[in-house]
């Protein structure tokens, strides 16, 4: 019986990862149930600690690894050099099929519910090259307005929960109909920062101890929406879309300055949604403030950035999310601007659930 328990782990895993879970039941049982109940404990336990428990894991399960592929070595010298080489593949793969299953069994099922433009009341009629131009229009006039309040008022400390959109956090939620809400998880920097400001990647959510993780070059004007993508993560919606648009919802409901981050994003994000010749012409009515701070953006990802290391990070993230049944990829990130311009809002950027 011993000997057998390995080998079944790794059907179980591959079984769960390919099983047809229907939508509407992973919403009801995992992300509005099992998900709920458990994120607050585990985010709050992990908002405790100074440091990213996921680092923790990092450091542990790697140096575990290499200590028994070195034993697996040293044992390999004595002779049986094909047995002790299967046995560390072996050993590779149970021990990735378990972190497998907890990665589902954590937050990874998220990937599976209902999608919210399902949730949410999303005509794609109105989603129109017309439509896109009035939202980048939106956009300019809300960051214009909002820069020099969002600048003179400042932003919190880095890694504090601020309250205020903490408090939006909440009411998003509730707008969604959430019965139990997530709680936000504190911003912390992780050992993975070097490789996050050379892929130009902005933030992550640790999917086994629900941590909110973000790069240290941040400016202070990116930090409320990428602190807000990653909540949206929390609250276990898994699609980078998704993300994207509570983020920018959560946003909405904050401070001036968390408004702005808001609008700023989706700025950077809408103009790509129009002809070349509208481009130009829009982005020319942005205020000088405005601008400077996506230069300001540009220039501190170009001064980090590895082109190789960034095309090849988001090339496996792409294939991440397509294994985890994202069909567009990394592409999904853009699917913030579709939701903008398809879900119908009541007062306050309040979207209308059916």
């Amino acid at each position: 019986m011993s000997a057998l328990w390995r080998p079944a782990l790794v059907v179980v895993a591959v079984g769960a990862a390919a099983a047809p879970l229907p939508p509407g039941v992973v919403e009801r049982f995992y992300s509005d149930g099992l998900y709920l109940a458990l994120q607050p404990r585990l985010t709050w336990a992990s908002n405790r600690l100074p440091f990213a428990l996921f680092d923790a894991l990092l450091v542990i399960a790697i140096g575990a690894w290499l200590v028994s592929v070195a034993v697996d070595i040293v044992r390999a010298r004595r002779g049986g050099w094909a047995r002790h080489v299967a046995r560390a593949v072996a050993r590779t793969v149970v021990w990735t099929a378990i972190l497998y299953l907890l990665f589902l069994a954590l937050w990874g099922l998220n990937y599976r519910r209902v999608p919210l433009a399902g949730k949410l009341q999303f005509d794609a009629r109105t989603v129109s090259p017309e439509a896109a131009r009035v939202l980048v229009s939106t956009t300019i006039a809300q960051a214009n307005a909002l820069h020099d309040r969002a600048h003179a008022n400042g932003w919190p400390p880095a890694d504090a929960i601020d309250a205020p959109l903490a408090q939006a956090f909440a009411r998003v939620q509730r707008e969604l109909g959430a019965a139990r809400l997530a709680v936000p998880g504190r911003p912390k920097q992780t050992l993975l920062d070097l490789y996050f400001r050379r892929a130009a990647v902005e933030g992550m959510t640790d999917p086994y101890f629900l941590e909110t993780l973000v790069a240290s070059d941040l400016l202070p004007f990116e930090r409320p929406f990428v602190v807000a993508h990653e909540w949206s993560h929390l609250a276990g919606f898994a699609d980078e879309g998704e993300a994207n648009f509570l983020g920018w919802l959560m946003c909405l409901r904050g401070t001036e300055g968390e408004q702005y981050s808001g609008w700023l994003f989706l700025y950077s994000e809408a103009i790509r949604a129009v002809g070349v010749r509208d481009r130009a012409e829009l982005s020319g009515q942005l205020a000088a403030g405005p601008r400077d701070d996506l230069r300001a953006i540009a220039v501190r990802i170009q001064r980090q950035i590895s082109p190789w290391l960034s095309a090849e990070g988001w090339r496996v993230y792409d294939q991440y999310l397509k294994a985890n049944r994202v069909e567009a990829g990394a592409a999904s990130y853009a699917e913030v601007v579709r939701l903008a311009l398809g879900v119908r809002f009541g007062p306050d950027w309040t979207p209308l659930v059916r």
